[in-house]
């Protein structure tokens, strides 16, 4: 799934022309962001973002997984003047079985909206600062001040419902699994023994 963010500036919009917009949010260990699909779409210039930290292990479950801080850079919205956007894909990691339901929600926060000025033009009465290591374009350039944007989301958190297993269901999947392992294994055994070349 696609994690979308959408940002209007409103009226501090015309203030913030030319300045870069990112979106800073923190994704529970329930969900990651795939790294190789990242580098594959970064590469092709759809989207910038900075993950930290830059190293994720896909295959861990939820409960060995760690929160992952993301700062998304926001492109101009061809449709809006003062709009911004940016898609970021996200995948559910694999979750304990459960005792009843056959999903589990994962609760993702509000994204913190950031502006990056550098030519400093902005009032620090409006803007607040915010502590972000991160360059302003999205590229290996030094980092520039951010600034926190005091926004009104449209929604306060967003739930993902992720799939999972029935606890009640483990003893059919053990069996079925090791039958279907015996069956393979015969199979190819069966096959080495009729067409292998052992000379």
């Amino acid at each position: 799934r696609d994690l979308l963010v959408k940002v209007e500036l409103g009226a501090v919009g015309e203030d913030a022309g030319g300045c870069a917009v990112a979106a800073r949010t923190r994704l529970p260990p329930g969900i990651y962001v795939d790294p190789y699909e990242l580098a594959s779409l970064q590469q092709h210039n759809l989207t910038k973002v900075v993950l930290i930290p830059d190293v994720i292990d896909v295959e861990a479950p939820e409960y060995l997984a760690t929160n992952l801080l993301v700062l998304l850079y926001l492109e101009p919205d061809p449709g809006c003047s003062r709009c911004f956007r940016a898609a970021l894909p996200v995948h559910g990691r694999y979750h304990r079985p459960a005792e009843e339901s056959e999903e589990v929600l994962v609760v993702l926060k509000s994204p913190e909206v950031l502006a990056c000025c550098c030519d400093n033009r902005l009032s620090a009465e409006c803007w607040k600062p915010a502590e972000v290591e991160a360059p302003c374009s999205g590229k290996n350039v030094g980092p520039c001040q951010w600034y926190s944007i005091t926004h009104k989301p449209a929604y306060e958190e967003s739930i993902l419902q992720v799939p999972v297993g029935l606890r009640q269901h483990s003893s059919l999947v053990c069996v079925v699994t090791l039958l279907a392992t015996v069956l393979c294994s015969s199979l190819i055994l069966a096959a080495v023994c009729k067409y292998g070349n052992f000379s």
